[in-house]
Formats: C-alpha cells, sequence, structure tokens
C-alpha cells in the first residue's frame, strides 16, 4: 500500500524552488528597473527648465524673470516662460510628477552677495516642507548627475532648509543653504548659471 503513494522527489522540489526564486528575482530587479527610470525622468525633468532658461536667454538676452539690464532672476520666470518665450512646447505647470511623487520647479537667486541665478525644487508649491528619504534619493541623484558625487555642501547642487516661494510666479528667493542632504533639507538649490 505505501508503494503506491506518490510524492514531489526532492530534485522536482528544487527546481521549483529555483524557479520561485527566478521569479522573485525578475520582480525585484523590474522595481529596480522602474526606480531607475522615474530617477532619470526626475533629472531630465528638472533640466528642461534650466534647458528653457538658456534658450530663453539665447533669444533675448536676459534669464526669465530677469531684466535686460540685470541679469539676476528676481521678478516672473512664469510669464517669461509661458507668455513672452514663445516656446511652442513650453510647461504651463512648474510641477514634476514622478511616480506617487509631485516636485516643484523654481528660478530665482540665492540672495548672496553677489547674487546667483539658481533653479530650485520643493515638494511643495507653497511652503517648502522637509523631504522624505524616498524623495531625498531623488535629489542626491540629482547631485550626483551634476556633480559627480552626493554632498550638499559644495559644488553646483546645494541642500536647503528654506526658502520662499511664489507659485504664480515660479519664483524663488532667499534659500538657506544648510549642508548636506538631511531629514531638514527643504529644497535643492542649483547653480545652472555659474558656480557658488
Amino acid at each position: 500500500m505505501l508503494k503506491n503513494q506518490k510524492g514531489f522527489t526532492l530534485i522536482e522540489l528544487a527546481i521549483v524552488l529555483v524557479i520561485i526564486g527566478i521569479i522573485l528575482g525578475a520582480v525585484l530587479k523590474g522595481k529596480d528597473l522602474i526606480e531607475n527610470a522615474r530617477t532619470k525622468k526626475f533629472i531630465s525633468d528638472v533640466r528642461q527648465f534650466e534647458v528653457l532658461s538658456w534658450t530663453f536667454f539665447d533669444r533675448k538676452g536676459y534669464f526669465p524673470g530677469a531684466e535686460k539690464n540685470d541679469p539676476i532672476i528676481d521678478g516672473n520666470p512664469y510669464d517669461d516662460i509661458v507668455n513672452k518665450g514663445k516656446f511652442t512646447d513650453a510647461p504651463t505647470t512648474n510641477a514634476i510628477n514622478i511616480g506617487s511623487y509631485t516636485f516643484y520647479v523654481w528660478l530665482g537667486n540665492d540672495n548672496g552677495t553677489p547674487k546667483k541665478n539658481i533653479i530650485a525644487v520643493t515638494n511643495s508649491n507653497t511652503t517648502p516642507a522637509a523631504f522624505s528619504d524616498p524623495e531625498l534619493v531623488y535629489m542626491e541623484a540629482f547631485d550626483t548627475a551634476v556633480d559627480g558625487a552626493v554632498d550638499g555642501t559644495t559644488g553646483r547642487i546645494r541642500a536647503a532648509t528654506d526658502a520662499t516661494v511664489n507659485s504664480a510666479s515660479w519664483l524663488i528667493t532667499s534659500p538657506t543653504i544648510s549642508g548636506d542632504w538631511t531629514s531638514s533639507t527643504k529644497a535643492l538649490v542649483y547653480y545652472f548659471d555659474r558656480a557658488p
């Protein structure tokens, strides 16, 4: 009677476990690929505002939000890009949606001496809030793409703990450059036209 009972052999069980392992590996690798694609999209979308700024400069002789005789961005970048730039594919919003996250891109200056133009990224279109750990991954990736290393204290990418934003004009002013990427970081600051 015992001879008629059938079950899995050790070889069959090992094959099933190997197949399950391959499927799990593919799923986990797929998640990494998706996250990597989102990170690259974030970098590309922020850089789009840099390209728009330089294209506007080439056409008009000054940056959007600046004036002809004053190169510092302290006016209304939105109006210049959307209405005066005559771009056929100009963005109508400064929001970037990446997965379940929404980031906002701003143009302005660092309020330093001398003032330098910046592009900034926050996670709010009113008062910048601290980035969550998953959001900081995007900031660090952008820092690495531009500066070659994750260091919010040096290079053209800086971490800021505070800033003032104007959602109607896409203008950011007075960022408080803080240090490295931490749980208190509220803005990525990119010195796009000259190093700090």
